[in-house]
């Protein structure tokens, strides 16, 4: 099995690019945030790869870091969600976006994605609701090259502060991620404790 894979970007085509690892070109599958991070033909690269073997083929998905491939293999559970629709899915809404979207329960965002519908975008969000917080929202091993998101640290203090008073990890994301989008990205982390507190009692 494949678990990554290092070497320089052949081509960009669609849903994938070819990575030329010593002179072998490996087909590779990405979402489109991921190919976007690639850079031009020559660039290094180095991707994190998910292999699917089956009887009449063998696919590698590329991912830019441990949280995509994460979401990926969590999206692959749900029913209804195969590889290509959970590649599709992360296109629309990096890692942290799917977080929030599943958290808020916002069907309407996933559904933005090519080839899911409104039932499979309810679904996705109501089984994936408890899995919010089992999956880190850091960039472990960023595409080279390319630079990693900056942590959101007020929010992840607030969900460790309300974890901390024995509120369930997959709960107080969601209450954090309620306040926040009533009150804005840039709310201080004392107002998001109290307010997803609140969230929390009702």
């Amino acid at each position: 099995m494949i678990g990554k894979l290092t070497g320089q970007v052949d081509s960009i085509a669609g849903d994938h690019a070819i990575i030329d690892v010593g002179g072998v070109g490996y087909v590779v599958f990405a979402s489109g945030k991921t190919l976007a991070r690639l850079g031009n033909r020559g660039s290094a690269a180095s991707l994190l790869i998910d292999t699917h073997v089956r009887e009449d083929a063998i696919s590698l998905y590329g991912f830019a870091d441990a949280t995509e491939r994460d979401w990926f293999r969590a999206l692959l559970n749900v029913q209804g969600v195969g590889a290509r629709v959970a590649l599709s899915i992360l296109s629309v809404l990096a890692p942290d976006e799917l977080a929030r979207a599943v958290a808020a329960q916002d069907k309407a965002a996933v559904a933005r994605a090519n080839g899911v519908g409104p039932k499979l975008a309810q679904r996705v969000v109501a089984e994936m609701k408890d899995k919010v917080g089992g999956i880190s929202l850091g960039i472990s091993a960023p595409v080279a090259g390319a630079a990693p998101a900056a942590a959101d640290g007020p929010m992840n203090d607030a969900v460790s502060a309300l974890v901390n008073l024995g509120y369930r990890r997959a709960e107080a994301y969601g209450a954090v991620t309620r306040v926040m989008q009533k009150q804005g990205a840039d709310a201080a982390l004392n107002d998001l404790i109290v307010h997803g507190l609140k969230e929390l009692a009702q």
